[in-house]
């Protein structure tokens, strides 16, 4: 078996295959497994470039236990109590945590009891639609619309909000437009805009209260234990090994061209990498039809990443903190005419902080976040302004950063790093009720050629990639009996 892509749904794949007994080799363009799990250094510090956190831990613990090991031999997790700071310009401020009853009472602080009220609602919809999609949907290989409704039945899949947009249904609990923007961040989540997204993203909250776990070190050391794991099974990885072509023999996936020109022949090929790039032709023109192309209107959003090091001062800092714009229009921007609006929600990771917030001594990193289209180098045309701009809008929020040394990645960069994309980081968008059942699955038209990553079904998100992994390794099983 030949899997493209050392991601975390590339090195699902390869465990699960490893686990029956598979012959694996793993190719990696890049110099290190991760993906779009990476790392850049800075100050002589590895930093955490992509995602900072782990939730839904027991992916993972399944993944690692068919490794005959756990999460915990390989790495050092802390369970975070703060989901974070959220800052307004009007000055209103709200810590979130994992406790739902302290969370009413600030909310209530906050907004007022009718929103507090709004909140619990809110939550309980938000564990109803968890718990109904969990099975029926997530952990389901060929989800269809018309099988969900046959399993949940029509009464409870109604319940759940399955044709509203995201942004409607939180106005449904939420008066307070300050609240309506936090919850509808959850869409940025998956790429996507609150103003075209499913309302089932609700469902992020609960997973949040089942537990946010940050790794000792950075989230990119998940990668390379991963890669520990599978190298432990017998699975062959090469970083630095770029592919150019996937070959194509009667009529099926029959192996890889390497860009040095190596062949390798294999049984069945995983692609690990944007959809775009496949549709795109950037594995050979055979390979292009395997599945249908992603149009540029429906890629999903990409982002503008700067690491910094030096110090904050004037408000704490927590962990995570979000820094708002004044509610309405971001969205519009964004997803509608293609472009940064005049100020973004900022995610502001402080990566060397523990839940009390403490400082350490001397510098410290952080990783700051904004949604941009995904537009490539015309998303961003001076990114020296908007770095000006957005360290302004955090100052003003009371969040002054003396940064001594930074390092940014623009869609521009995206692109380069995922060609095919324009930057998208999550595959197509989550846009409308049935964005979900319109994922691409793991077989595609090509017989031997199966698909692993967030753009795949289940979705964006790290337990999501690896979700998507094992279903590669089953559909490669499956097709094989």
């Amino acid at each position: 078996m030949a899997i493209v892509g050392a991601g975390v749904g590339g090195l699902a794949a390869s465990i699960h295959l490893a686990a029956r007994g598979c012959a694996v080799s793993v190719f990696e363009r890049a110099a290190v497994p991760g993906g779009k799990l990476r790392a850049v250094e800075l100050g002589g510090v590895a930093m955490d470039a992509g995602p900072t956190q782990l939730t839904l831990r027991p992916v993972f613990e399944a993944l690692f236990a068919l490794g005959g090991t756990s999460l915990d031999a390989h790495l050092d997790l802390a369970e975070a109590q703060s989901l974070g700071r959220h800052v307004w310009p009007d000055g209103g401020t709200l810590d979130l945590h994992r406790d739902e009853a302290r969370n009413a009472d600030a909310i209530g602080v906050f907004a007022g009891a009718a929103e507090a009220r709004g909140y619990r609602d809110f939550m309980a919809h938000a564990r109803r639609v968890r718990a109904a999609l969990d099975a029926a949907f997530l952990q389901r290989a060929r989800p269809t619309a018309l099988g969900l409704a046959a399993e949940l039945g029509m009464a409870r899949l109604l319940g759940l909000s399955p044709f509203a947009r995201l942004d409607d249904a939180l106005g449904k609990h939420f008066r307070d437009a300050r609240l309506r923007q936090l919850f509808g961040g959850y869409a940025a989540y998956v790429g996507a805009s609150p103003l075209r997204a499913p309302a089932t993203l609700m469902m992020v909250a609960a997973v949040e209260q089942e537990g946010v776990w940050r790794i000792a070190g950075g989230a990119h050391r998940l990668a390379a234990a991963l890669a520990r794991v599978a190298e432990g099974m017998g699975v062959t990885l090469r970083c630095d090994t770029p592919v150019a072509e996937v070959l194509v023999s009667g009529g099926r996936a029959a192996g890889l061209r390497l860009a040095d020109g190596e062949e390798r022949a294999a049984d069945a090929v995983v692609i690990n990498a944007d959809l775009a790039a496949l549709g795109a032709g950037l594995f050979g023109a055979a390979a292009a039809g395997a599945v249908a192309p992603v149009p540029p209107r429906q890629r999903s959003f990409s982002a503008v990443t700067w690491l910094l090091r030096g110090r904050v001062t004037g408000r704490p800092a927590l962990p995570t903190n979000v820094v708002f714009p004044a509610p309405g229009g971001e969205y519009a921007a964004l997803d509608f005419r293609a472009r940064l609006p005049a100020a973004s929600t900022l995610h502001l990771t402080a990566l060397d902080r523990g839940d009390d917030g403490a400082a350490p001594g001397g510098e410290e990193g952080f990783q700051l976040n904004l949604t941009a289209p995904a537009r490539g180098a015309a998303a961003v045309p001076d990114l020296a302004a908007l770095t000006r701009s957005r360290l302004a809008q955090l100052a003003a929020a009371g969040f002054a950063l003396e940064v001594t040394q930074r390092h940014a990645t623009t869609p521009a960069d995206y692109e380069a790093l995922f060609p095919g994309t324009g930057g998208a980081l999550y595959g197509p968008a989550m846009q409308g009720w049935n964005a979900a059942f319109e994922r691409p699955r793991a077989a595609t038209r090509l017989p031997g050629l199966f698909l692993a990553g967030g753009g795949t079904h289940p979705g964006a998100g790290l337990a999501m990639a690896a979700l998507s992994g094992r279903f590669a390794a089953e559909a490669i099983l499956e097709e094989q009996r």
